[in-house]
């Protein structure tokens, strides 16, 4: 990114979703300035430990920035308690960190810890709210309608895939700040952090 990255909005579309033994987490590509699409390859998605991933929507330099520092914080934690931060510790510290210093983002903290999967929305201001399913960014009104319908507990890996990957698709259907395709992941307590290849992508929007 140049210099003006900062001011670019990610306009968006991410998706967190639990299911039985695990958490879903997707975002699209697109970066918008205004009604102009700046970027079409924008990485919304970031891994920033085994068993924790980060969703980000707002300023493409917040959010990098924002991305880089926990992954730091959370790889320091390991290394000093010898074990990992849980998915509420995590939502906590990057709360506190936007209630200190308030960032142009909204976030989504999603992992699996051993009281099981989670997904934490948090705003700019520092608010953080734990959820079985949550989306985020301008698209987020016709991903919810989606996630409404279809959402349910107890839903096996595949399942909540193939929603976050249909939720995704409403959101780039309608939305103008969101779309360019998608990344996708799971989490589990078994594999961690799992993102799915572009053909693997591909090959699950090819049957909805």
């Amino acid at each position: 990114m140049d210099a003006t990255s900062s001011a670019i909005k990610t306009g968006t579309s991410t998706v967190g979703i639990t299911y039985d033994g695990g958490v879903v987490v997707g975002a699209d590509h697109r970066a918008t300035m205004g009604h102009f699409i700046a970027n079409k390859s924008v990485q919304k998605l970031f891994r920033i430990s085994d068993n924790i991933a980060l969703t980000t929507a707002g300023l493409v330099g917040h959010a990098q920035s924002l991305s880089r520092v926990l992954a730091a914080e959370l790889k320091l934690f390991e290394l000093k308690r010898d074990m990992p931060m849980t998915v509420k510790g995590a939502a906590t510290f990057t709360a506190n960190i936007l209630s200190g210093r308030p960032h142009y983002v909204q976030l989504l903290i999603v992992g699996v810890d051993p009281s099981g999967p989670s997904v934490y929305s948090i705003d700019s201001a520092g608010g953080s709210i734990p959820d079985t399913y949550c989306a985020t960014g301008s698209g987020s009104p016709y991903m919810y309608g989606v996630l409404e319908d279809q959402f349910k507990k107890g839903m096996s890996k595949d399942q909540a895939l193939s929603l976050a990957a249909k939720a995704l698709l409403a959101s780039a259907q309608r939305d103008a700040a969101s779309g360019n395709g998608m990344d996708l992941a799971f989490i589990t307590n078994e594999t961690g952090f799992t993102q799915l290849s572009e053909e693997e992508v591909a090959t699950l929007l090819s049957t909805i």
